[in-house]
């Protein structure tokens, strides 16, 4: 193990940790709050620790797998702690382990709250609901990469064991030749699509700082909201959450699509077979839950209102957004196990979505399709084909590595929350609720509760639960290693 590396890395995680935590300082001000100092203090703090962690450039700079992971994860552990400290030194969240849940779901865009109950959102002042917010729209495309974006200190290979260790789904590949100008690219295009999110809802006249956090947390698939309501407060207005589902839509979306956007490649768009599949899959969720609604329950008299509704519900669902504009807990049964199997499945790789992702559930699906006619022809020669291209086997090994791990680490979480006696659904959906970065569940989890009846082992076990879902757990699983701590020859 290069620590010298990892410090190297972590030096420049607090130097941008610092200059994040000026935004609410700024959000202080404009609405006259005592709050600033908080954020100010601790920004100082990060800046000077940063910039001495970061001032002496270590001997090897070459990045293995190794450093690369375990710099992945000590950057979001260390994001975690030192975001969540102003909530706990202002008093508006005064549990630690409180203020790291709500701070790791924020970075992770996971959603989950524990807010609700002893506290109400609108409690928090205008400058921590900012912060909150923040976090979801920063961990969305992830730190690393814009410290790629904005850094070239370290080789090239280096660069890409950083972008593999954060980036979501099997495969992570460059845009354009320059890795940092593929990481400047992402970035670009993802505050272009939260400022036109933004002004679509500022057109809708929503308020304009629940617009700028609404957007934050769209953009990053997180659903945290400045309102105890949620996405709730504004269910008499159908535009500004048409405008949400389409967006949560658009950011589940891998963002080479984008790309391919911008360069007039159209022709190739469509031969994305993850888009098209993510695609029938949301159309195919919304009809069954649309039409289940309609011939199955009598909740709504409104067609226009079902609709819409399962449109929402869907889309927050398989983006792993965690919005809501309805109880969907009060839905018929089978609604509800729609709503779970996207949020299995989730959004696209390479998106700001969570889940297991669509490309992978293809590769498993295909994979074992050919498991099926090698038994019955063992002399055939069958292949794992995706976008008219053969799948690596070693990218089919480590999706099924993957999918072991995860079922894994799920049956092993949910079985230590059973020991706060909640009943099987509320651990069930809030193991998956976490795992998947999604946000609610259903039950005693569900859009109208929260987390804040478990106790703080099990706080710990989610929050857990939501790192090792946001960096595709083998980063999280690495720091349980003793030999990656060895250190290097």
């Amino acid at each position: 193990m290069n620590r010298n590396l990892v410090r190297y890395v972590l030096g420049f995680v607090l130097i941008i940790l610092s200059l994040m935590l000026l935004l609410p300082v700024i959000v202080a001000f404009i609405y006259r709050e005592n709050d600033w100092k908080y954020f100010l203090l601790i920004s100082g703090a990060c800046g000077l620790v940063g910039g001495i962690s970061s001032q002496f450039k270590p001997k090897n700079s070459q990045m293995l797998i190794k450093e690369g992971f375990i710099s992945c994860a000590l950057t979001w552990i260390l994001m975690s702690i030192i975001g969540c400290l102003p909530f706990v030194i202002s008093g508006q969240i005064p549990n630690f382990t409180n203020a790291l849940f709500e701070t790791v779901s924020g970075f992770t865009t996971t959603g989950a709250t524990i807010l609700g109950t002893d506290r109400q959102i609108e409690d928090l002042s205008h400058s921590m609901l900012f912060w909150r917010s923040f976090t979801n729209w920063a961990g969305g495309m992830g730190i690393l990469v814009f410290i790629l974006a904005v850094v070239s200190q370290l080789s090239g290979q280096s660069n890409m064991h950083l972008m593999k260790a954060e980036s979501p789904g099997p495969v992570v590949s460059k845009l354009i030749p320059k890795l940092k100008n593929t990481a400047v690219l992402l970035y670009v295009m993802y505050f272009v699509m939260s400022f036109i999110e933004f002004i679509l809802l500022i057109i809708g006249k929503m308020p304009l700082f629940d617009a700028i956090t609404v957007t934050f947390s769209t953009a990053g698939t997180g659903g945290f909201s400045v309102l105890n309501e949620g996405i709730m407060a504004y269910n008499g207005n159908y535009y500004q959450q048409a405008v949400i589902t389409a967006f949560m839509v658009l950011f589940g979306v891998n963002f080479s699509v984008y790309y391919l956007l911008i360069c007039r490649k159209f022709s190739q768009i469509f031969k994305f077979e993850e888009l098209r599949w993510y695609l029938i899959i949301y159309a195919a969720a919304v009809a069954a839950i649309g039409l289940n609604l309609t011939f199955g329950s009598n909740i709504y008299t409104s067609k226009l209102d079902i609709w819409h509704h399962a449109a929402f519900q869907v889309a927050t669902y398989i983006s792993s957004t965690g919005f809501a504009t309805q109880d969907f807990d009060k839905w018929p049964e089978f609604s509800k196990a729609v709503l779970l199997l996207v949020a299995f499945i989730g959004a696209c790789a390479g998106s700001t979505g969570g889940g297991l992702k669509v490309s992978r559930v293809i590769i498993l699906w295909r994979s074992a399709i050919k498991s099926l006619k090698t038994l019955l022809h063992p002399n055939s020669v069958v292949t794992v084909k995706m976008d008219g291209k053969t799948v690596k086997e070693d990218v089919i090994r480590s999706t099924s590595v993957y999918f072991s791990i995860f079922i894994l680490v799920f049956m092993c979480s949910v079985l230590l929350i059973s020991l706060d006696n909640m009943d099987f659904t509320t651990n069930f959906t809030a193991v998956l609720a976490t795992l998947n970065n999604m946000g609610p569940g259903l039950n005693l989890v569900g859009p109208t509760r929260n987390f804040y009846e478990y106790s703080d082992f099990s706080k710990y076990v989610l929050i857990f639960d939501m790192l090792a879902g946001r960096l595709e757990l083998l980063p999280m699983l690495m720091l349980f290693e003793p030999f990656v701590w060895k250190k290097k020859l």
